[in-house]
């Protein structure tokens, strides 16, 4: 079910596109353009130490491999990172969703997508479908998880 991270490839990608620190939607996009055979994944991140809550993100996959482009930028040890996926899309479809979004809302930035209407709303501010609340549901247990010790002595 996991999925492994590919360290080298993900350094080697975001060099290439060039990405920018908080800017995972934006890096995985170029990513998946510059990548064949990939799928752009959004999700939720979980890590430990600070934030300490989940992280709206997005990644590529390569078959069974995580590919993250942003992930230069997170100066975290890949051992304490994890990646919970709520809607995968194929390059073909996320390009037409994007184009459909600039037509209809040229004014708002097309990413994140959340898939279909109707939204359900969850967490402070956040969009999206069941998926997306299993997701972050699994995603915030994992960062109770790993930083609890953390939380307990502060």
């Amino acid at each position: 079910m996991n999925k492994l991270l590919d360290e080298a490839l993900s350094v080697d990608i975001a060099a290439r596109i060039k990405s920018k620190a908080k800017k995972p939607f934006d890096n995985a996009y170029k990513a998946a353009l510059a990548t064949e055979g990939s799928v752009y994944v959004q999700g939720f991140l979980a890590t430990k130490g600070k934030p300490y809550q989940p992280i709206e993100y997005a990644w590529i996959e390569l078959s069974d491999r995580i590919i993250d482009p942003t992930l230069p930028h997170l100066h975290k040890n890949v051992e304490d990172i994890w990646y919970f996926p709520a809607q995968s899309l194929t390059v073909k479809k996320l390009k037409a969703i994007l184009e459909e979004s600039q037509e209809d809302y040229p004014e708002d930035d097309p990413l994140p997508v959340y898939g279909d209407a109707p939204y359900e709303y969850y967490g402070d501010v956040m969009l999206g479908g069941k998926e997306y609340l299993q997701a972050f549901q699994a995603a915030e247990a994992k960062c109770r998880e790993v930083n609890q010790p953390i939380i307990e002595n502060n």
